[in-house]
């Protein structure tokens, strides 16, 4: 049986989204999230997100397509004024509707999800969660498949407090909640965690069951990204110590505590895996990782199209009109943007193909 006999092809939301994520424990794969950019790619651009779904298609794989608040002001235009998230709002639901109205022609389930929120960006998130009720007034479901509040931050008690306070109102609409407890290292899209003590990089297993005890009383449509050493971005081997096989013990522990009815009850994230050895990730799928960002491999995977295609051409790119095959010969079919993007997008398809086969979700 493969994922299109459980979930239909399209954007997903509500229950669709926990079989799609208990598919990948049963079958030991991660959809590979999309941050558009974002594999995630965190998708900042349509061009982005459709060069994943290309990709996701060619290999017949589920995939999620995630924007941050970042790339959401992005998406809206730079030019925008942003100082009440205004522009990250506006951006965030733009790409959602672009993604919406394409990904079904792709052929292949879509998670649809915002990244990180930290408190400072509570207001990113609330303007997110009012076009999903607004939408869900509309279709009876939610804009979004799932968001991420990202509170690792702030005291164990507030993070959890306020994640059960926005899932109370996110769970009716059939929005899964992805939540980090423990800290990831490293920074990104404006928040830095570089100069964190050590021990906050790995989360404890009391803690994380402490988060399972009070989602699990409003839905089960949750996630939790426990820290097991990660660090945003990509670093050279040895600088960053991983060690997903900690992850077993959350699950051991979250298993005593519920009775044992379930070996891995706990629905696991495995963020700043750029750079990860394939080890490292087979590891963590093991031990219930369902998600996997790797952001910062298709930034650079993305420009490399483009670069490589730059330098190829550079003496057909000096001017409008004038190469070396004479001095009126236009360049308008090297300098049109629809010819050097296509580049990197075609480079992005190859890496996500890339981190989907080291997942194992190919073919599903």
């Amino acid at each position: 049986m493969g994922i299109l006999d459980i979930v239909p092809p399209g954007v997903i939301t509500g229950d669709n989204v926990r079989k799609l994520f208990e598919y990948a424990k049963e079958h030991k794969v991660r959809t590979n999230p999309n941050h558009s950019t974002s594999v995630p790619q965190n998708v900042t651009s349509s061009s982005t997100a459709n060069a994943v779904l290309e990709a996701a298609r060619d290999i017949k794989s589920p995939i999620i397509l995630q924007v941050s608040q970042g790339g959401s002001a992005y998406f809206a235009g730079k030019g925008l004024a942003n100082d009440k998230q205004q522009a990250s709002i506006l951006g965030a639901v733009a790409a959602a509707h672009h993604i919406r109205t394409v990904s079904k022609a792709y052929g292949i389930p879509v998670v649809l999800h915002s990244d990180h929120c930290a408190e400072k960006l509570l207001p990113w998130f609330d303007g997110m969660l009012e076009a999903d009720e607004a939408y869900y007034k509309a279709h009876q479901e939610p804009l979004f498949s799932s968001h991420m509040l990202d509170l690792s931050e702030e005291p164990k008690e507030k993070n959890i407090a306020t994640c059960v306070k926005y899932f109370k109102r996110m769970a009716p609409l059939g929005i899964w909640l992805e939540m980090e407890i423990g800290i990831t290292g490293g920074e990104e899209d404006g928040v830095d965690n570089t100069g964190v003590d050590n021990s906050s990089l790995y989360t404890q297993p009391e803690d994380v069951y402490d988060v399972h005890s009070a989602l699990s009383e409003i839905s089960p449509n949750f996630s939790i990204a426990a820290a097991f050493g990660n660090v945003h971005g990509v670093y050279k081997p040895g600088n960053v110590r991983l060690h997903p096989e900690l992850l077993a013990k959350h699950q051991a522990f979250a298993r005593d505590k519920t009775g044992g009815k379930l070996e891995q009850p706990l629905f696991l994230v495995f963020h700043g895996g750029s750079g990860s050895t394939r080890e490292e990730i087979q590891t963590a799928v093991n031990n219930g990782v369902v998600k996997m960002n790797v952001d910062t491999d298709t930034q650079f995977a993305y420009l490399a199209g483009i670069r490589d295609f730059v330098l190829k051409k550079k003496d057909y790119l000096l001017a409008q009109v004038g190469n070396p095959e004479g001095l009126d010969k236009p360049n308008k079919k090297f300098y049109d943007p629809r010819v050097w993007v296509r580049e990197g997008e075609k480079t992005l398809a190859e890496r996500v193909r890339v981190a989907c086969q080291d997942l194992g979700n190919v073919s599903k």
